[in-house]
């Protein structure tokens, strides 16, 4: 058992509203100056640089976990992760086809550059990711759970595209175990309203569209690693920390 810093809920250049400058490897150059071990690419709607942050994760000695920040046809943002970069990208492919046929305006929205691990630009997605797919909430969790992977609501004390703030509140039937703060003190205020908080499993993660809001090492997880693997420490961060079951 050891402790990992984390930051799962990063998006890159692919993302519109992201930075250019958030390119796979600078995302995992600035993870090791701010002292994390663990980071998640979780661009929107897409999985489509996360082959190339692994390879930057791996040459830089942080442990890659390939997600997807989910838009729900309620406007509800899920942060998808996946135990494997191969079962990620089945499910990239999957969602491809569900996002809103809108084409991007990179002039109002920005770029959606996909990238390599030495920061060549390999081309542009022209469908803007940023749009709601047509899964709810509740198709998304299934869907989510069928490849594989676990969900959980992001940002859940946000105006924008939070679970609570859309919905009201988190409905405990959606089987959450798991809930993502933007900023960490919200969570007792939270815990105490919300039912389907009280007994969550807090994670607090950047939402970073630029480099220097990623985060610095302050939250960490205590994941067992032996014997130590990457694999093994993304199989108990998903199944044994994120995925828990509720007391």
């Amino acid at each position: 058992m050891n402790r990992y810093f984390y930051d799962l809920h990063i998006h890159s250049c692919l993302s519109p509203c992201g930075d250019d400058d958030m390119t796979p490897a600078n995302i995992a150059g600035m993870g090791v100056i701010n002292g994390l071990n663990i980071m998640a690419l979780t661009d929107h709607n897409t999985c489509g640089n996360c082959p190339a942050f692994f390879k930057a994760c791996r040459q830089h000695g942080i442990i890659p976990v390939a997600g997807m920040e989910l838009t729900t046809a309620e406007d509800i943002h899920l942060v998808c992760l996946f135990e494997d970069l191969d079962t990620a990208m089945s499910f990239d492919a999957e969602v491809k086809g569900h996002i809103m046929d809108i084409k991007n305006r990179p002039d109002i929205f920005g770029h959606q550059y996909y990238m390599d691990e030495a920061d060549n630009i390999l081309g542009e997605e022209e469908k803007l990711l940023i749009s709601a797919t047509d899964y709810n909430v509740e198709t998304a969790i299934a869907l989510v759970h069928g490849y594989g992977g676990v969900c959980y609501p992001a940002h859940i004390d946000r105006t924008s595209n939070g679970m609570i703030a859309t919905l009201g509140d988190i409905p405990l039937e959606y089987g959450f175990t798991t809930v993502e703060f933007n900023d960490k003190e919200n969570a007792e205020s939270y815990r105490e309203k919300y039912a389907a908080v009280k007994d969550a499993r807090i994670l607090c993660s950047s939402d970073a569209h630029y480099l220097w809001d990623i985060n610095e090492a302050k939250h960490s997880l205590e994941i067992d690693d032996e014997p130590y693997s990457s694999a093994l420490v993304r199989k108990n961060l998903l199944f044994n920390i994120i995925n828990i079951k509720i007391k």
